[in-house]
């Protein structure tokens, strides 16, 4: 619509002052878009087809309370009398931004804090830097549990006699 009216105007006043009274007016359109329109040309019949079958896909889609995906989707557009394939559902809802319902497996929380129980005491203060002489903090002594040498883990005696 804007194309045509520059064009209808353009031999008189030219593309950029028109462009430019009309993003004045609040209607932004640079030059370079009316050009890029220009040598587009008219919308070809295979994306008209693919925008009518975007508009069938979010049809059945709103028609199925909003919650269908893909495989759902499409066994609902063949009761519904469409010809399409899976995977064309499958790019005509990216394209107009349609999801499925996901339900995902809840997480098990295993701890929750309390907020009303005390907090451990800030021994450091806050205070991350390294510390000036040895032995300055001694906020937590925990052992390394390594694996047991070889020769004590507890093993079963079997006794066999050579009988």
């Amino acid at each position: 619509m804007i194309v045509d009216f520059i064009d209808a105007h353009r031999s008189r006043f030219g593309v950029d002052p028109i462009c430019a009274v009309l993003t004045e007016h609040d209607i932004s359109i640079a030059p370079s878009t009316y050009y890029k329109a220009k040598a587009r040309g008219r919308i070809s019949v295979a994306e008209l087809a693919n925008a009518y079958a975007a508009n069938a896909v979010h049809a059945v889609y709103v028609a199925n309370r909003r919650v269908y995906g893909v495989r759902k989707l499409w066994h609902a557009m063949k009761r519904a009398g469409h010809d399409i394939g899976r995977d064309q559902v499958a790019r005509l809802m990216s394209i107009t931004g349609i999801t499925g319902v996901v339900h995902s497996r809840r997480r098990t929380v295993t701890t929750e804090r309390d907020g009303r129980a005390p907090r451990h005491p800030d021994l450091i203060e806050r205070n991350w830097d390294a510390p000036q002489r040895p032995d300055q903090w001694w906020v937590a002594d925990s052992p390394t549990v390594g694996r047991w040498p070889a020769s004590s883990i507890p093993r079963s005696v079997s006794t066999s006699s050579p009988a």
